[in-house]
Formats: structure tokens, C-alpha cells, sequence
């Protein structure tokens, strides 16, 4: 192969791998719909949240740093209970049996759940309701579903709703993060430790 052929080849390999990391800054979804507000401590999320799962007719994908709440873990339960498809994913470190999470209780009921290995913090915050439909609302902000974001915390919450786009947009990445999780049926299946406590968000706050 002539010299430059192969030159030639290298650069457009170079340029191919160039572009396969570059990243899009962001994405764009035209503003529309209504938005629900709730900061902590002075109103209450997890009610609105209560209220939204309870709403929900067909799907819930839930993506959650730490989960404690036994009231929203009930919640989801009886969803799924009544017909809705829940699955949860979480990070793997923070919902590790010393911790107050409520993945024994998930897993128990039945629920799919897989825990995320990949990044040193899966800090997601976001509920997802019925993607597929014209109804669909999205639940995100820096609120962990925990006791302590509720009472202890200052946190906000946003639930947007009549913005199907915008809703797909989370749900599509829910599911890229999906494809790389690790589905849990106990809690035998917990991947080991990969990393260190030292660095991670505390908020290990006691369930109710």
C-alpha cells in the first residue's frame, strides 16, 4: 500500500475517533406544559410525589441516588399492584444493605431493580411517569427520596407535566443508563465495591 494511502487512512481514523468523543453540549426542548414546584423544607415533595405516582396509569421509571422512603417504596408498590410497570434503578453504593434503603423492600415485591456501577456517583434525582403517553410528567431535581431531604434538608423538586418531549428526552436517557446497570433479584447479586466511601454526597438519613 502506497505511503500516503495509508497516511491517508490513519488521519481519517484519527478524525472518526476524534468525533466518537465529542460530546453534545446539550438538548434542547421547546418550553410548554406546567411545572410544579416544592422546596423543603417549608412544603412537602414527597407528597407531591405521592400524588404523581397515584396518577400514574402505565409506566413508572424511577432513578434514584438514595431511596429510604418507605412511603414512596409502598407507593410504587401498590402501582405496580394495580397494573402500572415500575422499574428502579439506583447507585449501587449508597443502597448497599448497611444502608436504610428500601431495595430489600423493592426487591421483595417484586420490582425490577438494577444499581449502577459505571460512574463514581449515580446522582440522578428522577421519577418518570407514563412516557408513552399524552399524560406524561417527569418528577427530577436535587430532592434524594429520603427522610431526610423531606424534613431535614433544603432541597426543590419539579414536576412537569404537558411536555411529552421533554419526558421523552428522560426517558430515552433512563434507558441508555438501563443498558449499562446491573439487574439485582436479591441482594446476593450487589456487585462488589469498586470504590470508596470518601467523596460521596452523605445522606444517609434514617427511613420512615
Amino acid at each position: 500500500m502506497p505511503l500516503r494511502l495509508l497516511l491517508a487512512g490513519l488521519m481519517l481514523l484519527c478524525a472518526v475517533q476524534a468525533r466518537a468523543l465529542e460530546r453534545d453540549p446539550s438538548t434542547t426542548v421547546s418550553a410548554k406544559g406546567k411545572v410544579e414546584i416544592a422546596f423543603s423544607p417549608w412544603n412537602d415533595p414527597e407528597a407531591v410525589l405521592l400524588k404523581a405516582i397515584g396518577e400514574a396509569r402505565e409506566r413508572i421509571l424511577v432513578q434514584a441516588y438514595l431511596f429510604t422512603s418507605k412511603p414512596l417504596a409502598r407507593a410504587l408498590i401498590d402501582a405496580q399492584r394495580r397494573g402500572v410497570k415500575v422499574e428502579v434503578m439506583l447507585d449501587a453504593e449508597m443502597n448497599r444493605p448497611a444502608s436504610p434503603s428500601v431495595l430489600p423492600i423493592l426487591l421483595a415485591a417484586g420490582i425490577p431493580v438494577a444499581v449502577e456501577t459505571r460512574y463514581n456517583i449515580a446522582h440522578n434525582k428522577v421519577m418518570i411517569f407514563d412516557p408513552d403517553s399524552p399524560r406524561a410528567a417527569l418528577a427530577t431535581g436535587s430532592y434524594n427520596f429520603t427522610r431526610a431531604a423531606r424534613v431535614s434538608n433544603a432541597e426543590n423538586l419539579m414536576v412537569l407535566r404537558g411536555n411529552p418531549a421533554l419526558v421523552r428526552v428522560y426517558a430515552d436517557n433512563w434507558q441508555r443508563q438501563r443498558a449499562e446497570a446491573q439487574v439485582v433479584h436479591s441482594l446476593d447479586d450487589l456487585p462488589e465495591r469498586k470504590r470508596r466511601e470518601s467523596g460521596r454526597e452523605s445522606d444517609r438519613a434514617s427511613a420512615d
